[in-house]
């Protein structure tokens, strides 16, 4: 498998945001059919006019493009993800590959590696990219160019699968590809993507915050505030599977403000000085 030149039969569970990014992004560079499940109807007809996939299909008929297909993406949410593979454990195709987008990985992998058996091989995936906005019409197939993406293989995985995935991923923009261990995704994805969420989610909410800001808002509270616009039911799912290491993250984050909040209760500019240029220097040498 070239990169740039695939010719994979592609099913993806669940065209939203992220589900139909892909079918987008995947649809410039295979040459093989892409078949979309999804609840709703009238995405799956929409876009299949614009000929985003080449049939949808319903839960109920899952079964029909799963027996065809060589790689499966499931972009559903977390308590759906475990339902759906246990349902068509036996409709996937003998040797496909299936992968998820899920913010986290947990027991899930485990659990969906297990009921599989060697029939399939499931291999987690997780694209680090996205929108304030949900939602097929908010779809794009270009978030990807240059984001990041993370694979978390177990024992379980051919090394071949995981060389395969990492070319299927680069093939519509990815750049670092990185690998880790289920575990170890959810302790840095707390971080990374949970906590700022959470920090955003809090500021909005906080007491000062109401109307009468609007005309005082810069750049500096849009970008800190930009993802407070959230899916509810996602996201809730996401914070409550990985409550443990959020909740480490969070206190942490609380030490972390509470040292400059002392610093300028007491007036020490020394202390406020280093608090601030040891943040500057950090933030060069990761972003």
């Amino acid at each position: 498998m070239d990169d740039g030149d695939f010719k994979i039969n592609l099913t993806i569970v669940g065209l939203g945001l992220i589900g139909g990014s892909y079918a987008m992004a995947f649809r410039k560079v295979n040459k093989g059919r892409i078949w979309a499940i999804d609840l709703n109807e009238n995405t799956l007809k929409k876009a299949a006019k614009k000929d985003i996939i080449d049939e949808g299909y319903s839960m109920n008929n899952a079964y029909i493009p799963l027996k065809k297909s060589d790689i499966v993406i499931i972009a559903i949410y977390p308590e759906a993800l475990i339902e759906f593979v246990k349902s068509n454990v036996s409709n996937f195709k003998k040797g496909s590959i299936i992968t998820d987008v899920l913010g986290i990985k947990g027991k899930n992998i485990d659990y969906i590696q297990n009921i599989l058996g060697n029939d399939a091989e499931f291999l987690g995936g997780h694209p680090m990219a996205g929108k304030e906005l949900s939602g097929f019409d908010n779809a794009d197939g270009a978030i990807f160019k240059n984001a990041n993406y993370i694979l978390t293989p177990t024992s379980k995985n051919k090394r071949e699968t995981i060389d395969a995935m990492r070319k299927f991923v680069r093939a519509i923009g990815f750049k670092d590809i990185t690998e880790v261990t289920p575990e170890r995704h959810d302790e840095i994805i707390a971080l990374t993507s949970q906590l700022p969420h959470v920090i955003a989610v809090s500021l909005m909410n906080s007491s000062y915050v109401d109307s009468s800001i609007k005309h005082f808002i810069g750049g500096s509270f849009r970008d800190a505030t930009r993802v407070a616009r959230i899916n509810p039911d996602l996201w809730c799912q996401l914070f409550t599977k990985n409550k443990d290491n959020l909740l480490k993250v969070i206190n942490d984050f609380e030490d972390s403000i509470d040292e400059l909040k002392k610093a300028i209760e007491e007036g020490h500019t020394d202390n406020i000085k280093r608090i601030l240029e040891k943040a500057s220097s950090k933030k060069d040498g990761i972003i």
